[in-house]
């Protein structure tokens, strides 16, 4: 993994020196945007102006950790004025296809562009790719983007729209530290470790059956260690994932029962992926909102 990692960073460092090399197209061309998730396609939308087309890659649910482009996704990845992806192996499956189109196409890995002080290590030495659920570190994240849109049509208003979005998402950080003062027990139990840097930015204390990708199954000794964790702990309820099939934490909750501890499933909590058109969540502010309700719900 590491030396995959240091020959797509040596491609990537080169394609972000040089991933407009003709220089700013004219303000009034259309600029074509495809971003591998929806997180990362709503910030691009709340940056772009008339004339900029973003496109979400993946559908909502579906898991990045997991996910493999077919064929109609390489073409719509080709057809693209600009490839925004999130990085830090969070798109882990499409690492080869993104490594072949860094190296003719215009591409920015947003993840790995911040900053490494606003970023969470790991025991294995990398970084976690979950960056959009801390707003502050996603307000960088547009910056990041705002200036690889500009260097693509040459729109100045783009920083703009960028300034007033990071407004919106200070908005939003204080109204979810409002919401949650009525929690007081502040550990929260999940399917995967998605929610590191939700933690670090509300004070709770975090557990993922699963570790930071999804990639590997949990085993009955993980489902059996959170069991204990849980029953030790008394916690009172944990969530399944929108984008994690729900029949691990299931079993979690299943063999608390077993143990004499009665441990609620609090709900569903869209982690990877944003919701479906039409719901709260198909928006990022929404998908914010709307967690953060249901972590309320269940553990005030």
């Amino acid at each position: 993994m590491n030396r995959v990692w240091r020959k797509w960073g040596t491609i990537l460092a080169a394609t972000l020196f040089s991933f407009c090399r003709t220089g700013p197209q004219p303000q009034n061309h259309g600029l074509r945007v495809v971003a591998t998730t929806g997180m990362l396609a709503d910030l691009v939308q709340n940056l772009g102006g008339q004339g900029v087309e973003v496109e979400a890659l993946m559908p909502s649910g579906a898991d990045p950790h997991l996910y493999k482009p077919t064929q109609n996704d390489v073409a719509r990845l080709r057809n693209a004025d600009l490839i925004v992806f999130n990085g830090l192996h969070l798109e882990g499956k499409m690492i080869e296809a993104l490594e072949k189109l860094a190296r003719f196409k215009k591409v920015v890995a947003v993840g790995d562009s911040l900053p490494r002080k606003f970023l969470r290590p790991t025991q294995a030495g990398e970084f976690d790719p979950h960056i959009w659920f801390d707003p502050k570190i996603w307000a960088e994240a547009a910056k990041v983007a705002a200036r690889a849109m500009h260097r693509c049509n040459g729109d100045s208003g783009v920083f703009e729209r960028a300034k007033a979005y990071q407004n919106e998402l200070e908005k939003l950080d204080a109204e979810l530290r409002a919401a949650l003062d009525s929690v007081e027990v502040r550990i929260l139990v999940t399917a995967h470790d998605a929610f590191g840097y939700f933690g670090a930015a509300y004070g709770f204390e975090v557990v993922g059956l699963q570790g930071l990708s999804t990639s590997t199954e949990a085993g009955l000794r993980d489902v059996a260690r959170l069991v204990d964790f849980i029953v030790e702990r008394k916690i009172k309820a944990v969530f399944v994932e929108s984008s994690v099939p729900p029949r691990t934490i299931e079993a979690v909750a299943t063999g608390c029962r077993q143990k004499g501890w009665k441990v609620r499933i609090g709900g569903t909590l869209y982690s990877d992926a944003l919701g479906p058109k039409g719901t709260q969540a198909e928006k990022y502010l929404g998908m914010m909102r709307y967690n953060v309700r249901t972590i309320v719900a269940a553990l005030k």
